[in-house]
């Protein structure tokens, strides 16, 4: 009998503080076989990133200890490694895909340098050699333009396109062993069919073992062998990825496969006068090349786009990383420079400035992807909630900043009493409840949610779209919603635009362009989704 690449034996985590151990998995086993994929899934909070990290033993101990069990690493305990051991397998026989590549790139290097990093230090590769695997590896990865981009920086590409360098960075050391934390979260869906090959070729060619972790059971149904179920730290079903979907043994994986986005957008009335009109909407980036960064052309963001939006109704925009999303929301806000005319409630945004759009920004307000990084991380909720308040409503008092907060947040489902927290001492759905409460205090008409519900599993991005949809019929707020998730955009959007490389594909009634989209590139998307 041949010995598991990975054995997780009885395992327990714990983080220690003083003489309390909090434990945040307990009794864990589960194995990945050398050509094996097996989906590790389960809620924010389940255990399983934490499980990932200890595998690869990057969580600082102390705080982090291990109680009980181990894990063996083609037979050897990980957990009893030296340091140097523990140098030659990360990278060169077990590699990993971080879940936040902002956080894991450097900022301060070029995409060419960090990737050269990885071949110099773990494949021993000169410059020349490691260039052209450096290009093969990034084209692979679906990385446009390959060549041009080496010496750009990480800010400098779209949230898919650095996702897609760190599954580069971690592939080019051809590892035994690839542990993938949600990879495919911020990309799109053409992207993400694309990586999800990319990653069962390599399997192949390799005979690589990959642990999958994921909250997306759609990803769990195209590329997993076996399954592992964690709830609360624990495992609670270990089952054949066709067994789990076909019956699920436990009522907590029922409810998972249950937790599919659902419904209709609530009905909007569409005889009133438009909100938003934005007509022939266009944004272009400079390209500067040289010592002296001279101007040599323009990146056409997006080229030409015009929608109507009225009160109470939702449009969703939908393409691929790149496409001009994000691009089109910053525009509406006034917050990047941008051709064509932006008229809100009858005024013309496109002739105002800085100064005068201010008593417009309360009006308009945004939710971001990713609340680890909009939340300030050194304010406590009640401050960050209030902080739109400070700068808007200056005359307001304490106590009355302290009342709308906890009104806010007795909205958006979230308990006054936690006010006084951290972002940190908050799960992900909590932290996107703050930062959709953040953007309602202010009464806005308009707000834009750009892929509010991308990085939260799925029983989290059901409560969320259920609270935009009460809020959307209590207040009557207009949305345009950024995703990549059709799912969630036909539960909530009534009209959808499909952008790609900045043009409009196509463009309609929500429910019409699902039921018979007329172009190639949607019926693509449709199907991958």
């Amino acid at each position: 009998m041949t010995t598991p690449l990975l054995t997780i034996r009885d395992l327990s985590i714990a983080f220690r503080q003083g003489e309390t151990e909090n434990r945040v998995v307990d009794t864990l086993s589960l194995t990945v076989d050398a050509g094996e994929t097996r989906a590790l899934v389960g809620e924010s909070g389940s255990g399983k990133s934490v499980t990932a990290l200890s595998i690869m033993r990057l969580l600082p101990s102390p705080p982090v200890c291990y109680p009980h069990g181990d894990i063996l690493f083609d037979g050897h305990s990980v957990l009893q490694a030296d340091e140097k051991t523990l140098r030659r397998l990360r990278g060169n026989r077990m590699a990993m895909i971080f879940q936040e590549p902002m956080v894991s790139l450097n900022p301060l290097h070029t995409i060419e340098k960090q990737l050269y990093e990885v071949l110099s230090l773990h494949r021993g590769m000169r410059r020349e050699a490691a260039r052209a695997e450096m290009l093969t590896c990034l084209e692979r990865v679906g990385i446009r333009q390959a060549k041009a981009r080496l010496n750009d920086y990480p800010h400098q590409l779209s949230g898919g396109e650095r996702q897609r360098v760190m599954i580069a960075m971690a592939l080019l050391t051809q590892p035994e062993l690839l542990i993938a934390d949600e990879p495919t979260t911020a990309l799109d869906v053409t992207v993400q069919a694309q990586i999800l090959t990319l990653l069962k070729e390599l399997k192949q060619e390799l005979n690589m073992g990959l642990l999958f972790i994921t909250h997306n059971l759609n990803i769990v149904r195209q590329i997993a062998d076996n399954v592992t179920v964690m709830r609360h730290g624990q495992a609670v079903e270990h089952n054949t990825c066709q067994q789990l979907f076909h019956a699920p043994q436990h009522a907590y994986t029922r409810q998972l496969i249950d937790a599919e986005p659902e419904g209709r957008p609530i009905s909007a009335d569409l005889d009133k006068p438009p909100l938003l009109r934005v007509n022939n909407l266009q944004v272009s980036f400079p390209i500067k090349r040289g010592f002296m960064k001279r101007t040599v052309g323009h990146h056409h963001a997006l080229k030409s786009l015009s929608f109507d939006l009225r009160p109470g109704e939702s449009l969703g925009l939908v393409g691929e990383s790149g496409s001009g999303k994000s691009t089109t929301g910053l525009a509406l806000l006034r917050l990047i420079a941008s051709q064509g005319d932006i008229w809100f409630s009858d005024q013309p945004l496109h002739t105002l400035n800085r100064r005068q759009m201010l008593p417009v920004r309360p009006r308009m307000q945004v939710v971001f992807q990713d609340p680890n990084s909009s939340l300030n991380p050194r304010l406590n909720v009640v401050q960050i909630i209030a902080e739109g308040l400070q700068v808007h409503r200056p005359g307001l008092s304490e106590q009355q900043r302290e009342e709308l907060v906890i009104q806010a947040m007795q909205e958006v489902g979230l308990d006054p009493a936690t006010r006084h927290r951290y972002p940190a001492e908050f799960s992900g759905g909590q932290r996107q409840r703050i930062a959709i409460a953040r953007a309602l205090i202010l009464q806005p008409e308009l707000i834009i949610l750009d892929e509010p519900t991308s990085s939260l599993d799925r029983s989290v991005q059901k409560q969320i779209l259920t609270l935009l949809k009460t809020l959307q019929q209590q207040h009557r707020l207009s949305y345009v919603f950024i995703s990549h998730d059709l799912q969630v955009v036909r539960a909530l959007c009534h009209q959808v635009i499909v952008l790609r490389q900045g043009e409009v594909v196509e463009q309609g009634d929500c429910e019409q362009i699902f039921a018979a989209p007329q172009q190639a590139y949607t019926r693509q998307l449709l199907s991958l989704a």
